[in-house]
């Protein structure tokens, strides 16, 4: 298989309020300035799209069905807690072909061990068709947190899922 010429993301929002307009979304913004930012660095094109929902199931599950046809990377922000109206997780796991622990067990170590709150967040990551899945909480400060983290495997990932050998022989 080949790289794509040009690379898509979609960062998925799942807010009622920010849906509703109460607030605005701070997550999702922030997620695409730090993902063009680093596709930039690498030399990468990059088009984004971006959604805001409400934590609605059926939303969610309709927009990951055409997103993972069409995406390279999806990122959801929102949802990974574990209150009443947190689905992402559950809805995301529900659907993924392949779960990728390491990511995020480690980012909840990492960040866990100053804030032990961080050890609540039940994020994911995986892939779901074509396109690499990540699950992050909705603050912008931990928006920061996980992408350091998943930036730094980003492109390794891209490579194995599209088969491209990058490692070097002995």
């Amino acid at each position: 298989m080949e790289l794509p010429v040009q690379y898509k993301a979609d960062i998925i929002t799942l807010s009622d309020r920010a849906a509703s307009g109460e607030y605005d979304d701070l997550s999702g913004p922030l997620v695409e300035e730090l993902l063009g930012d680093y596709f930039r660095e690498i030399g990468w094109p990059l088009k984004t799209g971006k959604h805001i929902i409400p934590d609605d199931k059926g939303r969610l599950r309709q927009i990951l069905n055409e997103s993972s046809q069409n995406s390279n990377i999806i990122i959801t922000t929102g949802g990974t807690g574990i209150g009443p109206r947190d689905i992402t997780v559950d809805v995301v796991t529900g659907m993924l072909d392949m779960e990728i622990p390491g990511i995020m067990d480690n980012i909840r170590l990492k960040y866990g061990a100053e804030k032990p709150n961080a050890l609540l967040s039940r994020s994911v990551a995986g892939v779901m068709n074509k396109s690499l899945v990540y699950t992050l909480p909705g603050s912008a400060r931990a928006v920061r947190e996980y992408m350091s983290e998943i930036l730094k495997t980003l492109q390794h990932c891209i490579y194995m899922q599209y088969g491209v050998d990058v490692h070097k022989k002995h």
